[in-house]
């Protein structure tokens, strides 16, 4: 229960992070917002690493000194940072609430990654992948059947942020989550900076102008949400986890159209119903007791 209602509180701060990150492109480029935000994703957990209590770990084992801390965050912050970097760029072309629910397509596809790893994909999985799929037609295609690059992007974001879970979800256990969410946090800053440098010019007027984004979206999207996902994946399952934080596709709905008045056709919300049907098939087998039993 106490990983469930962490991940929840995380999918929320994710989901209004949207309409954060989307308004902030109105300022400054994807590369220059993110590498600022994971930077104070990073900064805000300085105070956090030099404290050890059950409060930030839980499982009864020690670590194990076979994993190298760096190498968990290089990997999962490379991870971080592919997934972000296609969903920044590809939200500049979309909405906040569409953006939401095809990055949410990641719960349909953290379970059939784990085929890699030969773990089992029921029925459920496949049916929801459909009304996923279905969703998504709806909701990223326009009249002259031409799909926005913007939702593309987004999608490719979803498929490394459903890598993102899994490789959390390896590396929890066996290294200190503050440790590991700081040096993922570090990588995807510095790996963003280098990219920001290449592709983008950098005017400090602008940053100010975007200032309530970036601290929204790295104080409380990166330094707390993150983290939070980090701690409670310790005790949850990587499709059950998924599950939970797909719930930000609702969240970013919701506060794309209470604060960036976005509204959605009739077609897209019938797609957004679809694909939110699909998320939850898919980590259903038989009957909804799976979601009281926590057993994925």
């Amino acid at each position: 229960m106490r990983a469930n209602l962490l991940l929840f509180l995380a999918a929320a701060i994710w989901g209004f992070g949207f309409v954060a990150q989307r308004a902030g492109m109105d300022y400054v480029g994807p590369f220059t917002f993110n590498a600022i935000r994971f930077a104070l994703g990073a900064l805000t957990l300085i105070p956090l690493l030099s404290i050890r209590s059950k409060v930030f770990y839980w499982s009864p084992g020690e670590h194990d000194t076979r994993i190298s801390p760096f190498m968990g965050g290089m990997v999962s912050g490379f991870a971080l940072f592919a997934a972000s970097s296609l969903q920044q760029n590809g939200i500049v072309f979309t909405t906040a609430g569409k953006a939401g629910f095809i990055t949410g397509l990641y719960v349909i596809i953290v379970p059939l990654l784990g085929l890699v790893w030969k773990q089992k994909t029921h029925t459920g999985t496949w049916i929801g992948a459909v009304f996923a799929v279905l969703g998504l037609y709806l909701i990223s295609m326009h009249q002259d059947l031409h799909v926005i690059v913007g939702d593309l992007l987004v999608l490719g974001g979803a498929f490394f942020w459903a890598v993102h879970v899994h490789v959390i979800g390896w590396f929890t256990g066996k290294i200190h989550p503050i440790r590991l969410a700081f040096l993922q946090f570090s990588v995807a800053a510095i790996l963003s900076f280098v990219f920001m440098i290449i592709f983008e010019k950098v005017h400090a007027p602008s940053i100010l102008l975007a200032w309530q984004s970036i601290i929204f979206a790295g104080v409380f999207s990166v330094g707390v949400a993150f983290t939070l996902q980090v701690i409670a994946q310790q005790e949850a399952h990587s499709s059950h986890a998924a599950l939970i934080l797909s719930m930000e596709a609702v969240f970013a709905v919701i506060g794309g159209w209470l604060l960036l008045h976005e509204g959605l056709t009739l077609k897209g919300i019938i797609g957004c119903t679809f694909m939110l049907t699909g998320m939850l098939l898919s980590n259903s087998k038989k009957s909804p007791a799976v979601f009281s039993t926590g057993k994925l």
